[in-house]
């Protein structure tokens, strides 16, 4: 990201638990807990999988070699799989990884990403709900005129508009939990998605593999990016509420309007006297990119066979956008509603 779009949508703490370091920690940290569950169903012996745990947690790795082999590989995998065996034990290295393919270790970082992620996107939708309830105590008796098609409808009050805003938020807040619930769970299907390279043992190692992670234990979803999708589509929903919410402050902001007022807007080189709303304009440009985005993270609904390179990449490409759409919207939406005020309006 620019220097020019960090200043507007920075989110450090969303992308620490985003970028590279994050994934490769999780990918580690999946095949480290798929040594110990599938020695807990017998299929790794309990030495290997010791060696193991043991390794994994004090692995150095080399990005540079790491990305040259994503370069070939087109997935990571294979080449921190090699760095990893390198430092085992030689008896050990063959169980690293025992059963499973890329698709599964990917996937699963990603939901253990996401799983750290999402309870931080509910904190601050929480705080965004707080704080509209806050107004509506300070400001929710004054009167201000309704619009509906753009003009001047019937006289409402100030909470009337506020409790519209913070119904929607707690919406979001309701569908981004269910969603989740279905889609943050284990990956694990092996080289064909029907778990046989485990022997008999897929369905156990994957139900404690899950219980390790924190996950929920499912089916093999390879092929199957329905809840994937929905849990995206609940993120850009979020960044959709907060354009909605956006677009209203703009609108009430407006010098000719003035049902709103936002102390420390944005400055013009131009005309010294505007005071624009920079942070309002932001929310609508977030859900514009959200939008788009999620367009695209749908098609990798049209996933080939067993496994699809292409719609794989497609979501690396789509999805963390749109959390990071959703996370500093979060933020700019909170900053925003903290500078907010509304003059008392004369509307007869």
């Amino acid at each position: 990201m620019s220097l020019l779009n960090t200043a507007l949508f920075a989110d450090p703490e969303l992308d620490a638990l985003l970028d590279d370091n994050a994934h490769l920690a999780a990918i580690v940290h999946f095949e480290a807990m798929l040594a110990s569950a599938s020695a807990s169903e017998g299929l790794v012996p309990d030495q290997a999988a010791r060696a193991i745990s043991d390794s994994l947690a004090n692995a150095r790795l080399d990005t540079a070699a790491l990305a040259a082999g994503l370069a070939k590989d087109g997935v990571v995998v294979p080449a921190l799989l090699k760095a990893l065996r390198a430092g085992l034990p030689e008896a050990s290295r063959s169980y690293l990884h025992y059963g499973a393919t890329s698709q599964d270790a990917i996937d699963t970082a990603w939901m253990l990403q996401l799983a750290q992620i999402v309870p931080m996107l509910q904190l601050r939708l929480g705080h965004i709900s707080s704080t509209l309830d806050g107004l509506a105590v300070q400001f929710g008796r004054q009167r201000l005129m309704a619009h509906t098609r753009m003009q001047a409808a019937l006289p409402i009050t100030l909470a009337d508009k506020l409790l519209g805003w913070q119904r929607i938020i707690d919406e979001c807040s309701s569908g981004l939990t269910f969603a989740a619930k279905r889609a943050l769970a284990v990956q694990l299907g092996g080289p064909v998605g029907n778990r046989a390279s485990f022997e008999g043992k897929g369905d156990a190692i994957a139900a404690r593999l899950a219980e390790l992670l924190g996950l929920a234990d499912a089916p093999a979803w390879h092929g199957n990016r329905v809840a994937l999708c929905r849990l995206g589509a609940e993120l850009a929903g979020l960044s959709g509420a907060l354009g909605k919410l956006g677009t209203d402050i703009a609108l009430m902001t407006q010098s000719e309007v003035g049902q709103a007022a936002i102390s420390g807007g944005g400055g013009s080189s131009a005309m010294a006297h505007k005071n624009n709303p920079v942070e309002a304009e932001i929310l609508v440009s977030l859900a514009r990119h959200s939008a788009g985005n999620l367009g695209t993270l749908y098609q990798a609904l049209v996933h080939e066979n067993e496994r699809s390179g292409a719609a794989w990449t497609l979501e690396w490409l789509t999805l963390p956008a749109i959390v990071r759409d959703a996370g500093s919207g979060l933020l700019v939406a909170q900053r925003l509603l903290g500078r907010l005020s509304f003059p008392a309006q004369d509307i007869g």
